[in-house]
């Protein structure tokens, strides 16, 4: 029958189950283990914790090992970034200067890091590798300006990382490609 109702008949606790002492004596026992037994606790920041394989940190940017900007103003980073964490204005390489074949790089390039959801699409996405994610775990500060990473600040976390492309590195002209003396 829909609707009827089971009554469940609850037992009368025994004396030891009214004055708890059963659950005081198993709190107790677990308290003695711990405090007897192999210590756990790790000294921040002097024992900082281990890093596994895989963790995805903070996002900075990279130099390449010649120490130029990767980075191209593609916008990539900025528009695949889920929290709109990420904010560049784009700006163009002066034409005397010996990087002038590249065409732009950033003006600003902005990371807010109370945004950021560490997820990684942006490292995925550049295709010039000048965006990687660092080994850092330990973002503090005392007011929200501090956690918007300014380009300067992305370059001093970031540093520069090998790069075996050199994508920087003027393409070789046809005449250079057929004269090996060159």
């Amino acid at each position: 029958m829909p609707g009827k109702t089971k009554v469940l008949e609850r037992k009368p606790l025994s004396i030891a189950e009214r004055t708890y002492l059963p659950q005081i004596v198993t709190g107790l026992k677990t308290t003695l283990s711990n405090l007897f037994g192999k210590t756990v606790t790790r000294e921040y920041p002097e024992q900082p914790p281990p890093i596994p394989d895989g963790y995805r940190g903070v996002p900075t940017l990279v130099k390449d090992p010649n120490g130029r900007e990767k980075c191209v103003s593609c916008q990539l980073c900025e528009f695949v970034c889920p929290p709109k964490a990420i904010r560049i204005t784009p700006g163009l390489i002066e034409e005397e200067s010996e990087d002038a074949h590249v065409e732009k790089g950033p003006e600003e390039f902005e990371i807010n890091m109370l945004r950021c959801i560490y997820c990684g699409l942006c490292q995925e996405v550049c295709p010039e590798e000048a965006i990687w994610l660092q080994n850092i775990y330990s973002v503090s500060g005392y007011t929200r300006e501090e956690f918007i990473n300014n380009k300067q600040t992305l370059y001093e976390l970031g540093g520069t990382l090998p790069d075996e492309h050199l994508k920087w590195d003027k393409k070789k002209s046809a005449e250079d490609e057929g004269n090996p003396h060159h």
